[in-house]
């Protein structure tokens, strides 16, 4: 992926922040200078930022987690709209529905009522109402698809947030936050910074600002989720090549057995020593598989929480499986107070699951227990 230049962000006006007055005093590391009292972002640190930013969320889209993309102001609702839908992912550009992450499961039945009303249609049962039952059917399925329509494909919490302006969306970082959903966000001078995981200190007011920022952000997302295809094709080409090759093993066999019935015994203990030999290799891939898990396909298990329980010996699922509820809570409360609201009460049972392969179970488990708690 090309890198934005610093040029490129100082044309867009992407330095301009707020009246100094106006200042959060914790952006004082990002603002370079004071100029007819408006605060100058530096755009040295804005690059570096971003660069951190993409890499993340790259990594989260590669992994199959959706990224929720919020703002509800005038000048960036289209662009985030436009931008999000490019790659395919969720975004929320009216008003935040309250309860939107804690509450999941509420917001859930709302889309399903979406579809519910479809298929009244489909099937001509939404013909026999009255008109004035027809009449309300219509307005409510307008008011769900322009509240909820975009984030309709999203069946379980996001891997992420990306917000334009915290200062504005406030409720959607306090509900991430409870949840420990990492927060990415375009952070103005007069915003606070430790608020948010990933920061890009940036003018969230200019249209022109928005584009360029959100342009490097999603191009970052497609790029994760073209290394997530291209897994996907190596895997399935490996599953083919690994079935033609186990009958060269059978030709290779039978030379081995013609001089061992002509030679002496000397002979016999180099043939087992050859035999025992490609057993111990084919031991080592073994080892190499079971290194980790991405823990993250847990619910309610992001990043920060995944590093930590690596770290404490527990990096795959079945590790975390036979872990106990309480020893998990004290290493999160070690690596990080910010973790310590989590409740890892579902995590071996989850962990279980996804060792079993039970995918389908695991995923409709979670779409059915609120915020992956029971």
């Amino acid at each position: 992926m090309a890198k934005v230049e610093v040029k490129q962000l100082l044309e867009a006006g992407v330095h301009f922040g707020h009246l100094t007055r106006k200042w959060n005093p914790n952006m004082a590391p990002y603002i370079y200078m004071e100029r007819n009292g408006i605060h100058v972002i530096n755009l040295y640190k804005t690059v570096a930022k971003m660069d951190e930013a993409n890499e993340a969320l790259s990594k989260i889209a590669a992994s199959g987690r959706k990224i929720l993309f919020v703002a509800t102001k005038k000048q960036a609702k289209d662009i985030v709209a436009e931008k999000a839908a490019n790659v395919n992912m969720p975004y929320i550009t009216e008003r935040w529905p309250g309860g939107m992450l804690t509450n999941f499961v509420t917001i859930r039945k709302a889309v399903k009522k979406m579809a519910m009303i479809d298929r009244m249609k489909k099937d001509g049962t939404f013909l026999t109402l009255s008109k004035k039952e027809r009449l309300q059917v219509d307005r409510l399925r307008a008011k769900l698809e322009k509240n909820l329509g975009s984030i309709s494909e999203m069946t379980r919490l996001p891997g992420a947030l990306f917000i334009v302006d915290t200062m504005r969306e406030h409720i959607a970082v306090k509900e991430a936050q409870k949840l420990n959903i990492p927060i990415f966000a375009m952070v103005d001078t007069n915003s606070d910074p430790r608020d948010v995981d990933y920061l890009i200190p940036s003018n969230d007011d200019a249209s022109k600002s928005i584009d360029i920022i959100m342009t490097q952000v999603t191009n970052a997302v497609a790029e994760g989720l073209a290394e997530r295809k291209s897994e996907k094709n190596e895997k399935e080409e490996a599953k083919k090549e690994a079935t033609a090759p186990k009958e060269e093993p059978k030709a290779k066999a039978e030379p081995k057995t013609a001089p061992a019935k002509e030679e002496a015994p000397a002979p016999k203990v180099e043939v087992e020593a050859a035999k025992e030999e490609p057993k111990k290799e084919k031991a080592a891939p073994k080892k190499a598989k079971s290194s980790g898990d991405d823990l993250t396909k847990v619910e309610g298990i992001g990043p920060k929480a995944a590093e930590a329980l690596t770290n404490a010996g527990m990096a795959t699922f079945a590790d975390l499986a036979k872990g106990d509820a309480e020893k998990i809570k004290e290493v999160l409360t070690e690596a990080s107070s910010r973790m310590a609201h989590l409740d890892p009460t579902s995590w071996p049972k989850q962990a279980q699951m996804a060792a079993d392969g039970k995918w389908d179970e695991l995923k409709e488990w979670q779409d059915n227990v609120k915020g992956g708690v029971e």
